[in-house]
């Protein structure tokens, strides 16, 4: 495949933070980037040097895109698979529609990466009231019922914890006949989650093991390394690289993995694009995910993704009172030893949606972790139920 050089158009399917961030690494690097979102004052479009305004299941829109572009990537695995493929026709697509197919629905995804020799929880496909009783037979209890395409952030899901709760569980998960997919319950102690990259050649590069904790289905933060033995942290990179060539990416694969009570890691999900935890590789890493996409999707050399220094990821998110980010303790945040801020535009602030994120770095994980959770505390509305150890500057 031919190489994309600077001065190329790339555009980007969703106007998000991550394509933010993407178009903004993509500038400072001389590309030109073309962003496909709804919303007119979208945080990519922001900073994007043109925008398609549309619906994403547009066929115009998409030929539009086509039109301004050297090539698309994505910042979102919820893209229309069809309208993916009518682009695709135009345009190289990086990664391809055949990847959003699997990454959009979970049966397929657990197939594959059993196919692949990844280890997953136990599951079952279920259509039906009788399916999910079997199920939950076959599999025991507690399990997680889950909607097999959709959901995000915690959402589309309820836990069964005895098998007389298959009922209401179903119920406040979809409507019967839905297609949705129970697994079992993992019991584990630790959540992580590996970035990796694919290029245009089959060049493969994988950042660090990432250590995360989520609160209310929602990423809260990470630390990189992730604190696991080194056994832990080569089988997740292992998983992250066969699902990643097994799957013919062309660009980002993020896999969020438990590390189970009985040792074993077992992959949760998997996304396309570039990921929260990947953040903070902005400061604590040669190029950021970001970067790495861009080379993986423009067949350029990929870049270094060795850590250079231990970091901690936390998110600032939208608070009940709907003020955000309004009351910001900007300078007390800014005295935090490497503290960073990363902002992403949102006019609009409510309860659950990511605003923006701190990093910081330290010289072991847990110091970084604390420098974080110190400038998160300056910045966030809402912050009772943080306890922060003395400083260790």
């Amino acid at each position: 495949m031919s190489v994309v050089l600077p001065g190329a158009t790339i555009g980007i399917v969703g106007g998000g933070q991550l394509g933010r961030m993407f178009a903004l690494e993509a500038r400072r690097m001389g590309y030109r980037v073309a962003v496909w979102d709804p919303g007119a004052d979208s945080p990519a479009a922001q900073v994007a040097d043109e925008a398609v305004i549309a619906p994403f299941h547009d066929p115009e829109a998409a030929r539009e895109l086509a039109r301004r572009s050297d090539l698309v990537t994505l910042e979102w695995e919820n893209a229309d698979v069809a309208t993916l493929r009518e682009l695709e026709a135009l345009v190289p697509v990086r990664p391809g529609p055949a990847v959003l197919e699997v990454a959009q629905h979970r049966l397929r995804e657990k197939d594959a990466a059993r196919r692949l020799g990844v280890p997953t929880a136990d599951y079952r496909a279920v259509h039906s009231l009788d399916d999910l009783r079997a199920a939950v037979a076959e599999i025991g209890a507690p399990a997680v019922l889950k909607t097999a395409r959709g959901g995000y952030d915690g959402k589309g899901q309820a836990v069964i914890r005895d098998p007389a709760d298959a009922e209401a569980a179903l119920r406040s998960v979809a409507p019967e006949g839905t297609e949705l997919i129970l697994e079992a319950f993992v019991r584990f102690r630790m959540e992580i989650s590996v970035v990796c990259a694919r290029s245009t050649t089959g060049e493969v590069s994988c950042f660090p093991v990432g250590e995360n904790e989520h609160r209310g289905g929602i990423l809260h933060s990470t630390v990189v390394p992730a604190r696991v033995s080194p056994a832990v942290a080569a089988e997740a990179r292992r998983i992250a690289r066969a699902l990643v060539e097994g799957l013919d990416v062309v660009g980002l694969l993020a896999v969020e993995m438990f590390v189970g009570d009985d040792g074993v890691v077992r992959m949760n999900e998997i996304a396309p694009r570039p990921h929260n935890s990947g953040h903070y590789t902005w400061e604590a890493c040669p190029v950021s995910q970001f970067e790495q996409q861009l080379r993986a999707v423009c067949g350029l050399p990929l870049g270094s993704a060795d850590l250079l220094r231990p970091a901690a990821m936390v998110n600032l998110m939208g608070d009940d009172a709907g003020t955000g980010l309004g009351r910001m303790g900007t300078v007390e945040m800014m005295a935090v030893p490497t503290a960073a801020l990363h902002l992403y535009g949102k006019a609009e602030s409510r309860p659950g949606r990511k605003m923006g994120h701190v990093t910081a770095l330290g010289d072991d994980a847990d110091q970084a972790l604390q420098r974080a959770q110190r400038a998160w505390h300056a910045l966030a509305a809402d912050v009772d139920a943080v306890a922060l150890a003395p400083a260790r500057e």
